[in-house]
């Protein structure tokens, strides 16, 4: 598992970006949950977590996340209108676990993945409204989601997230642990961004 969360999830380790998700192929659900529980042990305490969003046979979406960065990118205008026109219960003391909790329901019920979740995932709001209003179609470009404005930024931005998830899987490689490799943003206390270099804890 910590080879998945550093191939989807490596800008998210950084501090780069406050989400990410992917699929988890299983025999023994058993065992996929005392791996999440140890992966929660060391990374927890640097104020990420990694959940079971929704369980399939043989298959979990594994949803990883830091929350004062999800609380930071829910601050946005945009963001917050598209999680309330879904139903997300967003007031101004907005529990991060309620919003995930709906949208575990989301996942469940809809046919494909809800089009608000890139909220969830760190994607840009004006990009995951112009996806909502677009249905999908007449986007600018398509890279690690689909661009709807400021192309060129977001270009940047998807070759940042590459050459991150390069490094971390070489890092990896050599001997680093994920520990070491995910930036401390705290569990508690003000947590901002990081810029535009990532880095490596000790």
């Amino acid at each position: 598992m910590e080879e998945k969360l550093i191939a989807h999830c490596a800008p998210t380790l950084a501090g780069m970006k406050s989400a990410g998700l992917f699929s988890y192929f299983y025999k023994e659900e058993e065992k996929v949950r005392e791996e999440l529980d140890q992966i929660n042990e060391l990374l927890n305490p640097r104020g990420l977590y990694v959940d079971a969003l929704v369980w399939r046979e043989k298959s979990v979406l594994i949803y990883a996340y830091r929350p004062l960065m999800l609380r930071y990118d829910w601050e946005d205008t945009t963001a917050r209108k598209i999680l309330k026109d879904y139903g997300y219960p967003c007031g101004e003391a907005t529990e991060i676990t309620d919003c995930i909790r709906f949208l575990r329901k989301r996942v469940c019920e809809c046919a494909c993945f809800p089009h608000e979740i890139g909220i969830f995932l760190g994607y840009p709001p004006e990009d995951v409204k112009g996806f909502i209003e677009n249905g999908g179609q007449n986007c600018k470009s398509c890279g690690l989601w689909k661009v709807y404005c400021e192309e060129e930024k977001k270009s940047v931005m998807f070759q940042r997230f590459r050459k991150c998830t390069e490094v971390y899987q070489k890092v990896f490689q050599n001997g680093r642990t994920i520990a070491q490799m995910t930036v401390m943003g705290g569990s508690g206390g003000n947590f901002r961004p990081a810029s535009a270099t990532f880095f490596f804890c000790d």
